[in-house]
């Protein structure tokens, strides 16, 4: 199991601070924590249930609690505060962060949807 040395909350850049005991430290967007989250409401409750995440750009994390010696539980400021991330989950996005964040984006294009909470994708089909 991979458990950071320290989590560290950066409210201003929306970011959440991983540091390890190798010394690698890793950040994590509250928006991709979010669109992530490890909840029935987003995963849903087998494969191909999955909920996508949409107009989660500005979302920012409010507070951060342990669960026991496993886990992290963050709430998000749009109340979302069901997920628990396990250190394991939490140490594969650090270190595959940038393929996550592009199935993400893949997904929000192939579904004519935005990270903006304030813009609607509208498709033309000519």
């Amino acid at each position: 199991m991979n458990i950071p040395e320290s989590v560290n909350l950066h409210q201003r850049s929306r970011q959440l601070e991983l540091r390890y005991a190798d010394n690698n430290s890793y950040r994590l967007t509250c928006e991709l924590l979010r669109v992530y989250s490890p909840s029935a409401e987003v995963r849903g409750h087998g494969e191909g249930q999955e909920v996508l995440q949409t107009g989660k750009k500005n979302v920012a994390i409010s507070s951060v609690k342990t669960v026991g010696n496993y886990a992290l539980q963050l709430v998000f400021d749009d109340g979302h505060d069901t997920g628990l991330y396990s250190w394991d989950y939490l140490y594969d996005l650090c270190l595959n962060q940038q393929r996550y964040w592009d199935a993400y984006l893949e997904k929000l294009h192939a579904a004519g949807a935005s990270r903006d909470p304030d813009l609607q994708v509208v498709r033309i089909d000519l």
